[in-house]
């Protein structure tokens, strides 16, 4: 239990104050966008490369069905779409609304599971859904005030959750059999794979040289932090906990990453109506999955 702990506890923080990291590291003062991402990922495998080969002995055979093989290449080319929309979208929009957005994907993961059979939708499931989208409702309502281009990073952000739901259903599915650091490789060498071809296929931006500092070390924290520690982390937690206990990691990121944009975040602030919405859609959530976890 300690370890489960520690390994919640390790995402929560992370992916809470990545929301902040990924927009210091792109834009005027850092690097392209398309290019940042792609940087961060190809640095995340590179580091854990050496790792995994270090320990090859003590991780068991790597996946050794080609549905496996495929099924976690599908999962790759999910993440890197999904981190590619997160990267354009928060062009225009906080952190913080960011990581409330994606506190919407327990819904949709209740849809998959559903669906696949693994589970049944009850009534608190489709009031909590009803509670969340209208507090999105309102969040986008306040958004079409501010600016045609924050709705469109809204709108990346929600696609990013439909990917992001996605491959967590997934990697849960058809990843249980292999030990979590080979997944990690696995899973972070695909997606840095196609976001480096897909930087290779629209051209290569020219990037400020020395590197900005600030920038680089987000990058570097990215990589090292959100990439290798978290992503190594949750598919530990994933082994071991259902995958609609590990989505509740949803309801602690808006909360870290929201004090981070009110410490550090000053490009964009929300209006009230959004601060509304955003308690809303925690409430919904609240609704659908409390219930389930006394369940």
């Amino acid at each position: 239990m300690p370890a489960i702990i520690a390994a919640y506890v390790t995402c929560a923080l992370v992916w809470g104050t990545t929301w902040f990291a990924i927009r210091a590291s792109t834009g005027p003062a850092g690097f392209p966008t398309l290019e940042s991402v792609a940087l961060r990922f190809t640095l995340a495998t590179a580091l854990l490369a050496p790792i995994v080969w270090w320990l090859r002995p003590r991780l068991g055979p790597w996946p050794r069905a080609r549905a496996t093989w495929a099924w976690m290449i599908v999962a790759g080319v999910l993440d890197a779409g999904s981190y590619t929309l997160v990267y354009y979208g928060e062009e225009n929009i906080p952190g913080g609304l960011a990581a409330v957005l994606f506190s919407t994907q327990p819904l949709m993961l209740a849809v998959l599971l559903t669906a696949s059979g693994m589970e049944k939708v009850r009534a608190a499931d489709l009031v909590g859904a009803v509670i969340a989208l209208l507090g999105v409702a309102a969040i986008f309502a306040d958004r079409w005030q501010v600016s045609p281009a924050q709705v469109a990073g809204l709108a990346m952000l929600i696609g990013a959750v439909v990917c992001s739901t996605s491959y967590s259903f997934v990697l849960k599915r058809h990843a249980q059999g292999v030990h979590p650091l080979l997944t990690t490789i696995i899973f972070l060498a695909v997606t840095a794979g196609c976001l480096d071809l897909a930087v290779l296929v629209r051209g290569v931006q020219p990037m400020a040289w020395p590197p900005p500092r600030d920038a680089t070390i987000a990058l570097l924290y990215l990589a090292v932090f959100g990439s290798v520690i978290a992503f190594w982390s949750w598919l530990w937690l994933l082994q071991r906990l259902s995958l609609m206990v590990t989505s509740t990691l949803v309801f602690v990121l808006p909360v870290v990453a929201l004090i981070v944009d009110g410490i550090w975040e000053h490009q964009l602030r929300l209006g009230a109506r959004a601060y509304v919405g955003i308690g809303v859609v925690l409430a919904g959530l609240a609704v659908s999955l409390g219930t389930r976890r006394r369940a």
